[in-house]
């Protein structure tokens, strides 16, 4: 029997699983989530991902060899411990070893900018609109920002765990102090929660990306143009870094920034500002899967 795909999107509300056909035909023959109530400590996110894989099981009427899974941080390949997880009760923790106990399944693990960039490349908009692509560039910029690369279809996970993290690449002074201990990198300049506390700076009100954008639509507030103006300028500046090193045959863009439409008509132009290039052939697309791109992506880690 030819086994299909399962995956597992972990996230901090909720635990996700999905079973696709295969990577040739990736119909979905599964989807289902369980809560991860992950204030209630690491023991009991293993345990709501055991209850996700026992419902997937009971449907499919076996259990597989192999499981991946998207993860909101990253797994050390040096130490085998999680780290950099929103998830805070991940951080430290031996999940890979201890799911495969729990489990009896051999687990793949990635993070989940890298499995949203493999679900687009494999069965997303770049299948649709760049077929041949080799090399592909996946963004998230919503709270956070985050990248994934895959080539050849595979995730480029890195020695240490970090491939494609450029959220945390140096970009402004302008930017904030991050989390990550730096100040003024990409995320603290293009996440969203960036983008709204400069838009205050300016304005002394505080509003979400989707009023912001809708005022500089309407052009009747110079500040949300301002604020506009900010992320495109910097998106093509951030941006130009990952195409000068990667020269990807796509680029999909994810999270919730990713849903302002001028990013996809401004934002090529500020791009190609800052390429080592005389021009910008590199698509930037708008992604297909929406919320469906991490698990998705978790069951192509075993393809």
């Amino acid at each position: 029997m030819t086994e299909n795909l399962w995956g597992i999107d972990l996230g901090g509300t909720k635990a996700e699983g999905a079973i696709l056909k295969s990577a040739q035909d990736p119909q979905v023959l599964f989807r289902d989530r369980l809560p991860t109530e992950s204030h209630l400590g690491y023991d009991h996110i293993i345990d709501q991902i055991k209850k996700v894989v026992d419902k997937m099981e009971a449907f499919a009427g076996y259990r597989p060899e192999k499981l991946g899974i998207a993860t909101p941080g990253t797994r050390d390949p040096g130490t085998g411990l999680m780290k950099n997880c929103n998830t805070t009760a991940l951080n430290g923790m031996p999940l890979k070893t201890d799911l495969e106990k729990v489990l009896g399944m051999k687990v793949y693990m990635a993070n989940d900018a890298n499995c949203f960039a493999l679900a687009e490349a494999n069965m997303g908009i770049v299948k649709d609109k760049v077929p041949n692509a080799k090399v592909v560039f996946g963004v998230i910029m919503g709270t956070g920002v985050g990248g994934g690369v895959v080539v050849d279809g595979k995730v480029i996970n890195g020695l240490q765990g970090i491939g494609g993290e450029w959220g945390h690449n140096f970009l402004d002074d302008s930017g904030d102090l991050c989390y990550c201990g730096k100040k003024g990198c990409v995320e603290q300049v293009l996440c969203g929660p960036a983008l709204q506390r400069y838009y205050e700076s300016l304005s002394g009100q505080h509003k979400s990306m989707k009023e912001i954008y809708e005022l500089y639509k309407a052009g009747v507030d110079p500040y949300a143009k301002q604020t506009i103006e900010r992320l495109i300028h910097f998106f093509g500046l951030a941006l130009s870094v990952v195409v000068n090193i990667l020269d990807p045959d796509a680029i999909v863009i994810g999270g919730g920034v990713g849903n302002i439409d001028i990013i996809y008509t401004e934002g090529p132009k500020s791009l190609a500002n800052y390429i080592f290039n005389n021009k910008l052939d590199t698509p930037i697309l708008k992604p297909k899967l929406g919320d469906s791109a991490g698990v998705f992506g978790a069951a192509f880690l075993v393809a």
